[in-house]
Order: C-alpha cells, then structure tokens, then sequence
C-alpha cells in the first residue's frame, strides 16, 4: 500500500518514520522544508521538497496513493483535507483545524472515503476512550481532560517549551473553550478557570479552559464534559498578559508606517526560545476520567497516560503519543477494521471495543501505554 505523509515536522517525521518500519507500506513524505526532510535517514523512505500550501501540490502528490495522513499546520487543514478527499483518498488527520469537518462528511461519501479527523492524543485518544465507555455505559454524566505535553525541564521565563506547531499553541491561548455544564454549552475564554493538580513523579500543575473537547460537544451525549490543558504553574499569567496586550493578535497595526501584525512581531521574537534544542526531553500528561450509571450502578472509568522523550531514538513524546495513535490508527483502516466512509470523528472508532483494543495495543507496543482503572462508586 501506498502512503504519503503530508508535513515532515515534529510530529510528520517520527510518523514518516514509524510507517516506513512496515512492510507493507511504501511511504513518502513531502514537506517544504528541507531541513525537516533531511532529518530522515531511512533510504526506504521517498522524501519530496513541496509546497503544500499550494492545492495543485497536493493533488500531484496524492493521486497515486492509496493513504494519506495529513500533518500540515491547523491554518492549511481543512483545505488540504478537501484537496485529498476530492481526490479520492482514505485519510488520517492531526491537522487540528478549526472547520467544522462535517462541512466535508458529504463529499467524502460521495468520493467513497474513509477520513478520520483529529487522530492525535488530544483530540484523538482522548475523544476514543470517552466514546468507548459512553459506549460500555448505560448513561454517561461527567467526562472530563485534563492534558499537557511540557519541557521534561521548566525554564524561566515561560517554562514552557512548544512540542507541536508554535501557532497552534497560541491558537489555544486565543480560541474560546466550550464546554458542557449541567446540560447546556458553555463558552468561556481560553486560559480561564486555573486549578492546581498534583501529579506523581511530576509535581503541581495547572490547568485552563481550553477549546479541546472539540466534536465531543455534539456527539456524545452526557452533561457535563470539560477540557483543560496543563501547564507549569506561571505560564497562564505570562500568556494571558501577552494575550490581553495584543500580542496575539492577527490585525495589522502601523510602526513607523510600517504595517505588522503583532502575532507576526511576538512569533519572531517567542517561538525561537519555545523550540527544544537538540536532546531537550518532553513529558505528555493525560488524564481521561468518565463516570455513569451501568446496571444501577455507578462507575469511574480512569485513563492515565505519562509518556517521556524516548532517548534512543531521539524522539519527543509529543510526536509519539500524537503521532503513534494516527500511525496506528492508518494500519487499522488499511486493515479495514475500520472502514465507515465519510468523516469520522475518533469517538466514532470509540463505540467499536475491537478498534479500541486495536489501538490500545499498537500505542503499547510503541511504549504509548494508558493506564485504565474502573471503579464502582457509592
């Protein structure tokens, strides 16, 4: 089978990497940076310097392919999905677009596709483990994340180091939170509603209101669901100032009578200090809790990951916990264990426990191990 890996980045590259361990793929990776390409060294992989930005591009490369897992920046993803799906192609999406991805569910039945949209640890895991007990209960009342992929070592200022695309972070920073509360949607701003969490072997972090819970809010139907990310305590306040001072934002303003957008000034300056130097280690820490009503009683369904840099290969956990789970999940569609056409949302694959147990093993069999704990409570 052939399968073409749009985006060599941070997370685009260890999957490259994954999928050409497989025998039964023949992988290529395009990417416009040539240094990203350069970093995989496996001669069985087919390495292309394009613009994927451009439409066209991305027609040319997907035509002869069988799969296409689709790794470019949230801001290019939803067109670059439509682009693979007009093609014809089945699809694995991290892009983590803000679209609606239903907007394309006709198209990609149309087309005969099967495109699985969010398939990351956060969105993506995170969604199949709550649709997965949604599924096993009777009711489900209170679904909540708590999630964060951090520098393994806190440094001042921000101490924060970015282990995915710099501007999808600040998207979290910027984009409301939505979450369920008693029933009804709630929107609040991002970084509001700080709570301390101890975690063992880490320490105290902090979480926010962050806009994850994605298409949770109207697939699965339970009324109180919330995400937030986790961060070290001190980058909310950093990053709530730099927010409300406009440094995020994306309307021009005149210097000098010169035009800028200050999220392009605050980019050149912060994402230079968030990038992990070489042999920097990353940590990602999840947390998945779900409680309902299984025949009269009433059950906690505990899902915990704590995942670290891998040192032999010099891979980050972001890109393994992220990249892993949309690796796998594009063996379990090339398998046709999973092969519903249109756009599947990863509570979808949720309600089916042999695609669960499927990833749960290929994510164990990567080092990607989450933790279940089921409890019957008073």
């Amino acid at each position: 089978m052939k399968i073409i890996v749009l985006g060599a980045g941070l997370v685009g590259g260890p999957m490259t990497t994954d999928l050409a361990k497989d025998k039964n793929f023949e992988v290529t990776v395009a990417d416009i940076n040539q240094e990203s390409l350069d970093r995989l060294t496996n001669p069985a992989i087919r390495k292309i310097r394009k613009d994927l930005s451009v439409r066209e591009n991305v027609t040319d490369l997907v035509k002869d392919q069988d799969m296409v897992v689709n790794a470019v920046p949230g801001f290019m993803g939803f067109r670059t999905l439509k682009t693979i799906i007009e093609a014809g192609k089945n699809a694995v999406d991290i892009a983590f677009f803000p679209e609606d991805p239903f907007l394309l569910d006709d198209l990609a039945k149309e087309k005969g596709v099967t495109a699985v949209m969010d398939f990351g640890v956060a969105p993506g895991m995170s969604n199949v483990l709550i649709g997965y007990a949604d599924h096993l209960l009777d009711e489900t009342l209170n679904a909540t994340i708590y999630v964060g992929g951090l520098p393994k070592v806190r440094e001042w200022p921000y101490e924060y180091k970015a282990v995915f695309s710099p501007v999808d972070v600040i998207e979290e920073y910027t984009r409301p939170a939505r979450y369920v509360e008693n029933g009804h949607l709630v929107i609040r701003e991002a970084l509001s509603d700080p709570e301390f969490h101890l975690f063992p072997g880490i320490g105290t972090l902090q979480s926010f209101n962050s806009d994850g819970l994605r298409s949770l809010v109207d697939t699965i139907k339970c009324p109180n669901m919330k995400e937030k990310t986790l961060r070290y305590p001190g980058h909310i306040d950093i990053m709530a100032i730099l927010r409300e001072t406009g440094f995020f934002s994306k309307e021009e303003i005149e210097i000098n009578g010169t035009k800028i957008a200050p999220l392009d000034f605050t980019a050149k300056l912060l994402f230079p200090k968030w990038k992990l130097k070489k042999g920097e280690e990353d940590i990602t820490v999840m947390r998945v809790t779900i409680e309902g009503k299984k025949d009269n009683k009433l059950l906690r369904y505990n899902y915990d990951l704590f995942d670290q840099f891998d040192t032999v290969t010099e891979t980050h956990s972001m890109a393994r916990t992220t990249g892993y789970t949309a690796t796998v999940g594009a063996r379990m569609i090339a398998e046709e264990l999973y092969n519903r056409k249109g756009i599947s949302v990863p509570e979808f694959i949720g309600k089916k426990p042999e695609c669960v147990q499927y990833l749960l093993k290929g994510l164990a069999e990567r080092g990607v191990i989450y933790k279940e704990t089921i409890t019957t409570l008073e």
